[in-house]
């Protein structure tokens, strides 16, 4: 399957809309996300995109390179260090770091997306669709105006299929609105009922604009799907 590089483009454009008037009051204040401001949420987004670029850049000259040298303490300083930044020097960051990264996927072929990276011990089309949920679950997290009801569709059954592994073994979710059901397991156990949105929403630690249903209370949700130690990515599971 081809990676929805182009999907990904759009969310770059929207979030770019969405950070466009933010004031440096506005980045200092807390986010969404407990523990982190705006500002830390933006920081994330921009090195995550730095990440990304040079885990491609590496992959497409048949380099496998760690997401972080130093790991998951590399990667919280850096998003420590650069929180702090100016609502201007935020935008201006985060733009060149989304450009220079879809500038990478922009030289890949067909045959590149299959190329290891060291992300999830996976390929490069992975982290196209890893870049798809953080961009438009991180949005919702700055609290600026985007909710979970302005997630693609596509983007909602992706994260389902994604954190599915957070439920417990017999759980099946039913959406409402569009043809969809995933299953964990076999065995029959708890239902879970919503929308679409609402039910990726509700599995990715976020709050959904109508919580899903369950005959007998939703099932405990699971730890966020690990990355691999060879990855060098480890975060909190809230923070995707």
């Amino acid at each position: 399957m081809q990676p929805p590089v182009a999907a990904v483009i759009e969310a770059h454009g929207t979030l770019e809309r969405l950070v466009a008037g933010v004031t440096d009051e506005q980045v200092a204040e807390p986010s969404a996300l407990p523990g982190w401001s705006r500002g830390h949420v933006l920081a994330h987004l921009t090195d995550n995109a730095r990440m990304f670029a040079r885990l491609a850049e590496h992959a497409l000259r048949g380099d496998l390179v760690a997401a972080y040298d130093g790991g998951v303490d590399e990667r919280n300083a850096i998003i420590e260090a650069t929180a702090g930044r100016s609502a201007a020097e935020h935008r201006a960051e985060l733009a060149a770091r989304t450009a220079r990264l879809e500038a990478a996927w922009a030289r890949a072929g067909d045959e590149d997306w299959q190329r290891p990276v060291t992300f999830r011990n996976a390929d490069l089309a992975a982290t196209v669709w890893a870049r798809w949920r953080e961009a438009w679950i991180h949005m919702v997290d700055l609290d600026l105006g985007v909710r979970s009801d302005d997630w693609p569709e596509g983007l909602a059954t992706h994260a389902i299929a994604f954190l599915l592994g957070r439920l417990p073994a017999g759980t099946r979710l039913s959406a409402e609105d569009v043809r969809g059901e995933w299953s964990v397991g076999d065995r029959p156990g708890t239902v879970v009922t919503g929308r679409v949105r609402d039910l990726a929403a509700w599995l990715a630690g976020r709050t959904p604009a109508i919580s899903p249903v369950a005959a007998h209370g939703l099932p405990a949700l699971g730890p966020w799907p690990p990355h691999p130690p060879s990855s060098g990515n480890g975060q909190p599971p809230i923070r995707s």
